[in-house]
């Protein structure tokens, strides 16, 4: 997951990559050995006066009476680049749960001017300078239709049918994080991009 945002009204980038590799693109895919708490479906970046907002999507699309995706055995990275060579990274975002002795709790390190920031999920957790964090379950705002992406291959005709979409009324687990934009704004345009490892420790 990729992208940039300029400091600019109204642009944002949106990227997904829900089951990747491509062959997996719908409910019918096999998810024998698919490590569904380590992929990454969707990262959303975009910012309004004050804050840059950014969001990792994992864990889904799960049915809305299940629990979020909490694996402690996994490390997500938000790597933000804002020092105008886009390959350096400035602030490796990085966000683990269960580390704070509260299960399911949120850890994220490497925030603007905050090392460190620990609590509970489905809470907003703030640092002194401004920064606000939350993990949960929300409702996945991906739209699409795989059907359609299968028919139009198959045939070389799109078909893509704007009533079928594949996450209507399904979860995803999200961190959402907000930083304002004066601990990020270089006068650049920002690199985001996002990871995610499966280690043990």
């Amino acid at each position: 997951m990729a992208g940039a945002v300029g400091f600019a009204a109204h642009q944002a980038l949106e990227a997904a990559d829900h089951f990747d590799p491509p062959a997996r693109t719908g409910s019918d895919t096999n998810t024998v050995g698919f490590d569904v708490a380590a992929d990454i479906a969707d990262l959303y970046a975009f910012h309004d006066a004050d804050n840059v907002y950014l969001s990792i999507g994992f864990g889904g699309p799960s049915a809305t009476n299940l629990p979020g995706f909490y694996d402690p055995d996994v490390l997500y990275t938000i790597n933000v680049s804002n020092s105008g060579t886009r390959t350096d990274v400035e602030f490796p975002i990085e966000i683990r749960f269960g580390r704070d002795g509260v299960n399911p709790g949120i850890e994220v390190r490497n925030l603007p001017g905050a090392t460190l920031l620990r609590g509970p999920v489905e809470r907003n957790l703030t640092t002194a300078n401004g920064i606000m964090v939350r993990a949960g379950v929300f409702d996945d705002p991906f739209f699409f239709d795989p059907q359609g992406l299968r028919d139009s291959r198959a045939t070389g005709n799109l078909s893509f049918n704007n009533t079928r979409n594949r996450f209507a009324n399904l979860n995803s687990t999200f961190v959402v994080i907000a930083i304002p934009r004066r601990l990020l704004d270089q006068g650049q345009p920002l690199d985001i991009w996002s990871t995610s490892a499966r280690i043990r420790s």
